[in-house]
């Protein structure tokens, strides 16, 4: 069964080497990356490319399920298309694979639990510039 690795950061300053190093850790020949928000799956062209290239009995790992997707929606659209293509997702960190019932079940609260993540980041930026504004010191973007 092909291994087709998936890595995936936000931000230009963020690495993903160490996501590369253990996806091809876990026998993954062939690696995609990508630097682009996990919120959404439109414009991460190199997740569809793989979506794209999957078969019948092939398995695409990812590191950890947020760098897959941070909306539960997705993930889970995700995993459907897999099953269509008869292709499994397996996630490193934990351990869980679709190939079984369990690990549907076990993929789909990790899917929850990177959607509420994800809305706590949002609130602790939100309370970070309601606090910078109320001393002044907040600018925003430059323009």
């Amino acid at each position: 069964m092909p291994r087709i690795g998936y890595a995936r950061v936000s931000t230009s300053n963020q690495d993903h080497g160490i996501q590369i190093d253990m996806l091809k850790g876990a026998g993954c020949e062939i690696v995609r990356s990508e630097i682009v928000s996990g919120v959404s799956h439109d414009d991460r062209t190199e997740l569809e490319t793989v979506m794209e290239f999957l078969r019948a009995g092939d398995e695409l790992v990812v590191h950890r399920l947020d760098h897959l997707g941070r909306s539960t929606r997705d993930v889970l659209n995700l995993v459907h298309e897999l099953d269509a293509k008869r292709a499994s997702l397996r996630v490193l960190e934990p351990d869980v694979t679709t190939a079984g019932d369990m690990g549907r079940v076990v993929i789909t609260v990790l899917g929850m639990v990177a959607d509420m993540e994800l809305k706590f980041v949002r609130d602790r930026q939100r309370a970070g510039i309601d606090a910078a504004k109320g001393k002044g010191v907040y600018k925003g973007r430059q323009k």
